[in-house]
């Protein structure tokens, strides 16, 4: 049983490597990889989207974990020349993390510990879905900026927009992004009359970093609605952190 070198591209993933008992096998990450909070030994290879393909390459990972949505295909293409083998994931639910830890459970489960770690992982989602099934609480409209200067958000067919569906939120706008590309994450000019409809904003603090300074702004694009700031990780950091997430949202979901 030889020990596998795994390049992390992805913060989840890296987080989900650790908790499966991998974190010495830990070779490489992104600058945005901080969980754990132990890794500043661990090598920097660059951001999700700006991987340093020759500092990665002169770690020799025999495994590089990639993102459909965090990276980008040429460097995935160009990863294929020099890594044995390349994970690629795509969790678009938050049910989906249970394929994700069967998947790493698959490639990494010879070494000790990790089939045990992804079943702890399987059985606590699954207590947590069963709590949080749509259908408990009235709807209610949401929009979740993800940007500004553009305004951004997200799309319905989104991993944000399905974990809050799962709330009985709904976020806006009503439009599928598809499987991959920029739509996924739409732009908006902030002048969509639908804004004036909303009924609660989340101003997540990553990839934009929204705080104080930006309540009244968003307040007045949408009037109608609770305006409140929210941790980004408890919206779009999958992996380990799924269940934590929807026991999270549904104790602000509930919230006055």
């Amino acid at each position: 049983m030889s020990r596998p070198r795994i390049a992390s591209l992805v913060p989840s993933l890296t987080e989900l490597v650790c908790t499966l008992g991998l974190r010495s096998a830990l070779v490489a990450r992104t600058g945005f990889c901080i969980h754990p909070g132990d890794l500043a030994e661990v090598p920097k290879v660059g951001g999700t989207k700006d991987v340093h393909l020759e500092r990665l390459r002169a770690l020799r990972p025999t495994h590089v974990l990639v993102n459909v949505d965090e990276n980008r295909l040429e460097t995935v293409q160009a990863l294929r020349d020099f890594v044995p083998e390349v994970i690629i994931t795509h969790p678009c639910a938050p049910e989906d993390n249970l394929a994700l830890y069967a998947q790493f459970a698959q490639v990494f489960g010879d070494q000790p510990g990790v089939r045990d770690a992804a079943a702890r992982l399987a059985d606590a989602l699954h207590t947590e879905l069963d709590a949080t099934r749509p259908g408990r609480l009235p709807v209610e409209s949401v929009w979740v900026p993800i940007w500004r200067e553009p305004w951004m958000t997200v799309a319905r067919d989104t991993y944000i927009s399905r974990l809050l569906a799962r709330l009985d939120w709904t976020t806006l706008p009503g439009q599928l992004g598809g499987p991959t590309g920029a739509a996924r994450y739409p732009v908006m000019t902030g002048t969509e009359p639908w804004l004036a409809t909303v009924r609660r904003v989340l101003l997540p603090s990553e990839p934009y970093r929204f705080d104080e300074r930006h309540l009244a702004e968003v307040q007045a694009l949408c009037p109608q609605a609770r305006v409140r700031l929210v941790d980004g990780e408890w919206l779009s950091w999958y992996g380990p952190r799924a269940a934590q997430a929807l026991r999270h949202l549904r104790a602000l979901r509930e919230s006055p």
